[in-house]
């Protein structure tokens, strides 16, 4: 009988703590003659400044040391952010030491003197543990990826410039409307950046109150203010070796910028309530949708700052200026909501499209991903046309601008967003009393009654605005 050829274990980088010389000799020993390489060093603060110049795959680590004990290494290890898993041990343990150890993050607790064999066994299961969720973090990412779509020459000048800088350092803000997928692209830059591995955290400065943004930003210390309960890493420290992205960065108090500012200059923060700096690696890339050059003017803004992170400015188009990429952002979103709810697959009609197209898109990306999901719940069949559209959205037509309509698109779709920007400035101008409207038109009342229907122009809710 023929048995299944099993895998070869995995052979890993480790880096052993101990203050005791004979200790360090035999593990590192026992680790070599299993295949493994092992680092060693005979003092917690000596091993911080190794991990942060080095990679490891395992670090394991005595608790009961001269000057900073395990425990406290432990503490400003994960303060740094990484993920590597610890193993710590001891020939002085006890069970309120372990459950420290374990609070603090350690994936496993050793009392001294150590087995060989369970110390190796140890070592495989932490391997494998740390594998797992390489590739649940890799599932997760590949899951919850979002592709930028684009077909037209606006957005191709937009990426190009994103191939351009994604891999350097430089400091990168970009501008555009609300909606027009500003977070997307500064994850795309992450993701094309030598920082892909490590996080992508995120914060919008306009969503969180003013008396907050501090602490979300550096965290804070235990009983630093009232309701402060436990320590909380901020987003710097969460974002350690990976990217952080402050979004709506025009909105930021101006007391923070300064403390934002210090922070890119000098590349450490501090808790609120703490009293120790603590040295952060991070790539910031900001966001916004307002003039900074008009808040500086304004004294909103400050000019310090706004030289620190305006180095290179990323300028996203609106929907109306991409017009083009509407085809196949449509089909995208169309394909994408119908997999997520188990929905048949539902088309969208060329006349449906030049519709979509003719509107103005004051939500940009993100509005028309959310009239997407509501065209394909109005759909009766297999396909979305330009009836539905005017069915489900005659809310649009009406907010269209009267005074700019569609210079882009086939010409039926032209002709079609002049016609309706003609009537619906008219009947603004005549109060919405379509006898009269019709009169300064040209046409019979049955008639504008008719083309109003086939434009999709909803006659008593804009007498209900008017």
């Amino acid at each position: 009988m023929s048995s299944q050829p099993q895998p070869a274990p995995q052979k890993a980088r480790l880096l052993i703590i101990d203050d005791d010389a004979n200790t360090l000799a035999s593990l590192a020993r026992a680790f070599r003659l299993a295949g493994h390489e092992a680092v060693v060093c005979d003092n917690a603060v000596r091993a911080l400044e190794l991990i942060k110049s080095q990679s490891f795959d395992l670090i394991l680590s005595d608790v009961v040391m001269p000057g900073k004990d395990g425990l406290s290494f432990l503490e400003d290890y994960h303060a740094l952010g990484l993920s590597t898993p610890v193993v710590m041990m001891s020939g002085q343990a006890h069970i309120e030491m372990a459950v420290r150890a374990t609070r603090l993050g350690a994936v496993d607790f050793l009392e001294k003197p150590l087995s060989t064999d369970k110390l190796l066994l140890t070592v495989e299961n932490a391997l494998k543990l740390k594998r797992l969720e390489q590739e649940n973090r890799e599932l997760r990412r590949r899951v919850g990826k979002q592709d930028i779509i684009w077909m037209g020459e606006a957005m191709r000048k937009v990426m190009a410039q994103v191939e351009r800088v994604a891999a350097s350092e430089t400091r990168i803000c970009i501008l555009g409307e609300t909606g027009t997928g500003k977070e997307l692209v500064a994850r795309t830059l992450h993701e094309r950046s030598p920082r892909r591995d490590g996080p992508f955290v995120t914060l919008n400065c306009a969503a969180v109150p003013a008396e907050l943004v501090e602490s979300e930003l550096f965290g804070h210390e235990k009983g630093a203010f009232t309701g402060a309960a436990a320590r909380h890493s901020g987003k710097f420290e969460q974002a350690q070796r990976g990217t952080l992205f402050l979004d709506e960065i025009g909105d930021m108090p101006l007391a923070m910028q300064a403390k934002l500012l210090r922070v890119l200059e000098q590349h450490e923060i501090e808790r609120v309530g703490g009293d120790r700096p603590i040295a952060v690696d991070v790539r910031v890339i900001v966001a916004t949708h307002r003039r900074l050059e008009s808040l500086v003017q304004e004294g909103k803004f400050r000019q310090d700052l706004y030289h620190r992170i305006y180095v290179y400015p990323l300028a996203l188009p609106a929907l109306r200026e991409r017009r083009e990429d509407i085809p196949a952002l449509v089909e995208h979103f169309a394909c994408q909501i119908t997999e997520q709810n188990g929905w048949r697959p539902v088309s969208v009609s060329a006349d449906a499209i030049e519709f979509l197209q003719t509107y103005s898109w004051p939500g940009n990306v993100r509005e028309l991903r959310n009239v997407v999901e509501r065209l394909l719940l109005f759909a009766t069949g297999n396909q979305v046309d330009a009836a539905v559209v005017r069915a489900a959205l005659p809310d649009v037509v009406a907010a269209a601008s009267p005074e700019s309509p569609s210079l882009s698109g086939p010409l039926a779709a032209r002709v079609e967003g002049f016609e309706r920007s003609a009537i619906l400035a008219e009947l603004k101008a005549q109060q919405y009393h379509i006898t009269r409207a019709a009169e300064a038109l040209g046409l019979e009342r049955s008639h504008l009654y008719k083309k109003c229907q086939q434009l999709g122009i909803d006659l008593q809710a804009l007498r209900k605005q008017g």
